[in-house]
């Protein structure tokens, strides 16, 4: 039987005390210095030897203060063990130390998710101006508040993704420190900060018209099932899709525009959902390229491994399938030349440029294409969007203005 070690390296001002008690499985020793603490054991073994694990725990009322780092030790590898050390530059570092681990699990330090949540949004709300009539101030008013709303629950998100997944993160290697991987939240700390995420983003859907209410409830559904997916199929970015492009329908009760009485609205809104949809797999795919060898260890399915051959490919056909139904949402809605330019023939240059320079092998390179294709492509479409916006408004007003005249 394999056995795993645990290393725990104290602060310069302590040391391990010789006195210490320590609860160990059978078969399992501990190796200490001034500075650290070796705990190695063949209780429990498993592929991974995650910090903090129960078979040893730290008993002695003048038990060693918290380490400082942690060591995870893979029992079947050679290589450097990955430490956990707290964070010491950004936002994280100035938070207290026990508030760390639920910022970890809501991803506050990677913001990147929840632009790609916010961006549906802002283009439905966008996309929905001219035909609610509305002012800037408005649109820029709602936008604000889908902004927020995106970061709360976006971070809901991340935390039920992490609950779902406890048992497979400590198998891949990106994941294997998040806050429930390595032991410092419990499953039932989880669930309680949830709860209060959802409670806050149902603060901030309450400051939408009631209508937004029921809109925007059946998404919470996508939400708790889309871990689910990466079990059950190679095509779980499609289930991401269908979750993370919800905002694109929002925009348009937000503004007052009834879907339901208005068949061009709708239709529009269908559409840009579509293309949201397209886009969420196409980035996806590009990030799931990350975990693409740890996946096929851990029996992770999704779309990066099922098309690793053919990946560039399916993102040009997903691209060209983005932009067709973008256009599509703009045909329909009265969209005029600066969005066909700006938001299609941006969104065309900047998902190309992408698909072309992106080295699918290197993880560093997916990460940073998938961080800034974010605001490449958003930002080309919402800026297509807005001028279009305001060239529409800025019309209509000075109609009016001589009319009145």
């Amino acid at each position: 039987m394999s056995s795993c070690r645990f290393l725990l390296r104290l602060p310069s001002r302590h040391a391990v005390p010789h006195n210490a008690n320590f609860a160990l499985g059978r078969g399992s020793r501990v190796l200490s210095t001034r500075r650290s603490l070796a705990i190695e054991t063949r209780a429990r073994p498993s592929p991974h030897c995650v910090a903090y694990h129960a078979s040893a725990r730290l008993s002695s009322a003048t038990a060693a203060p918290a380490p400082e780092t942690i060591s995870v030790l893979d029992s079947n590898s050679s290589s450097v063990p990955e430490l956990y050390s707290p964070p010491k530059t950004g936002l994280l570092s100035l938070l207290p130390a026990s508030w760390v681990p639920y910022a970890e699990l809501a991803r506050i330090d990677k913001p990147t998710g929840a632009y790609y949540l916010f961006f549906p949004c802002l283009w439905s709300t966008l996309l929905a101006a001219p035909m609610a009539t509305t002012t800037p101030a408005s649109v820029i008013g709602t936008s604000l508040l889908f902004f927020g709303g995106a970061l709360i629950m976006r971070g809901a998100g991340c935390t039920i993704n992490d609950l779902w997944d406890r048992n497979l993160d400590p198998h891949v290697t990106r994941t294997r420190l998040r806050p429930i991987a390595r032991q410092a939240i419990t499953p039932f700390q989880g669930l309680v900060f949830t709860s209060a995420q959802l409670f806050a983003g149902l603060g901030i859907l309450l400051q939408f018209p009631l209508e937004c209410f029921f809109y925007a409830t059946p998404s919470l559904l996508f939400v708790a099932t889309y871990p689910l997916a990466k079990r059950v199929t190679y095509y779980p970015q499609f289930v991401l899709g269908l979750t993370f492009s919800w905002g694109a329908i929002m925009g348009f009760p937000a503004l007052g525009v009834d879907l339901l009485s208005n068949t061009p609205a709708l239709t529009a809104a269908g559409l840009l959902y579509a293309s949201n949809v397209a886009w969420t797999v196409l980035y996806d795919m590009i990030y799931a390229h990350m975990d693409i060898k740890d996946d096929a260890k851990a029996g992770i399915k999704s779309i990066a491994l099922k098309h690793d051959a053919q990946t560039k490919q399916v993102l040009t056909g997903l691209a060209v399938t983005q932009v067709a139904f973008l256009a599509g949402a703009g045909i329909v809605s009265g969209a005029g030349p600066a969005f066909f330019i700006g938001s299609c023939g941006g969104a065309l240059v900047t998902l190309g440029i992408m698909i072309k320079r992106v080295n699918l092998k290197n993880v560093n390179d997916c990460w940073w294409w998938f961080v800034n294709g974010c605001w490449l492509t958003g930002g080309v479409v919402s800026l297509g969007l807005a001028t279009d916006y305001l060239v529409k408004y800025v019309q209509e007003n000075g109609w009016e203005s001589s009319s009145s005249g």
